[in-house]
């Protein structure tokens, strides 16, 4: 594949944004218990901390990774690394 394919040169959409939604985790309460829920209550999720994140466009699995600080001017800031990229040669 060349460079013009890979930055988008062939493809007119290959310059178009896309969101990425990271997903950390689930959390399953009941609606009383959701309902309860105020400032600064904890909300359990199914994951733990060390545990992958995965990244979606739309619902559809695209890869997952951990989650790290950014350092330096961007201190403070999240990002993922990626650990598993799936397979996007298909497409979306």
């Amino acid at each position: 594949m060349n460079d013009a394919m890979i930055d988008g040169g062939a493809n007119p959409f290959g310059q178009v944004p896309i969101e990425i939604t990271i997903s950390v985790g689930k959390a399953h309460p009941k609606i009383k218990e959701l309902l309860q829920l105020e400032q600064d209550a904890v909300l359990q999720l199914d994951r733990r901390i060390e545990d992958p994140v995965e990244l979606y466009v739309g619902d559809r699995l695209i890869a997952r990774g951990e989650l790290q600080e950014l350092e330096g001017d961007l201190e403070g800031q999240l990002a993922v690394r990626l650990t598993e990229v799936v397979d996007l040669k298909d497409g979306l």
